[in-house]
């Protein structure tokens, strides 16, 4: 019920992740990253341990293959299970259980890696990669976005979608970017309109977090 694509930036060695899907609160469930270390989508039926235990696997110095083969195989139900991951190097892995629901797909790129299920068709993840890299937006989140509106436009799921969520790690411990739809007629209306409303102030609050003397003012009533 979910299709998503995960990438690595190669200019600034971010990870980033936007997700869709039928069901709510997606990005709850299927989307996790770490800085320096990478991202992984566990989704389909979905079990969201998954995405830490690739992480720790990737993290521990396994390759993105290495992390998906050993997950894989230490999990109870591995047919019900797909999963995505890039590493710390770019390197790209996927997985699609017997059990991978409806018409099912991953496409891969240079340092990204689109998988789905209950497609339209196959072609919607290779057009979410293609688009993605075919961007030239000034930021990894808008391009992260061009992937995801193209994998949509393309067909999508078979049935509409009701959730989306869009998050990047950087050199920091926490999301420098991390919005969600858990629940919308048009999740990817509202997925855009947080993004433009997010963008411009993204870099004050990262200064309010690790130099509040060099922040901005807040603006807010109140402030002084």
């Amino acid at each position: 019920m979910t299709f998503s694509l995960a990438a690595r930036d190669p200019a600034t060695g971010a990870f980033g992740m936007v997700v869709t899907s039928s069901s709510p609160a997606v990005a709850a469930r299927c989307l996790h990253l770490r800085p320096g270390v990478g991202a992984a989508a566990s989704q389909n039926v979905t079990n969201p341990a998954l995405g830490p235990r690739l992480l720790d696997r990737l993290e521990a110095g396994a390759t993105a293959k290495e992390a998906i083969t050993r997950v894989v195989a230490e999990e109870a139900h591995p047919d019900s299970r797909q999963l995505a991951v890039v590493d710390g190097a770019g390197r790209v892995a996927h997985f699609s259980g017997a059990g991978t629901l409806g018409r099912h797909a991953a496409a891969t790129g240079p340092q990204a890696v689109a998988a789905g299920n209950l497609l339209a068709g196959p072609h919607v993840v290779r057009a979410t990669i293609e688009a993605y890299q075919a961007s030239a937006a000034a930021t990894f989140e808008e391009r992260l976005l061009a992937g995801f509106l193209a994998g949509l436009a393309a067909g999508g799921e078979e049935g509409p979608v009701r959730s989306a969520g869009l998050a990047v790690v950087e050199d920091v411990a926490w999301r420098v970017t991390d919005l969600r739809v858990d629940d919308s007629d048009d999740p990817a209306a509202e997925l855009s309109r947080l993004l433009a409303l997010w963008l411009p102030q993204k870099r004050d609050y990262l200064t309010r977090a690790v130099s509040p003397q060099a922040a901005p003012a807040y603006g807010v009533p109140g402030d002084r």
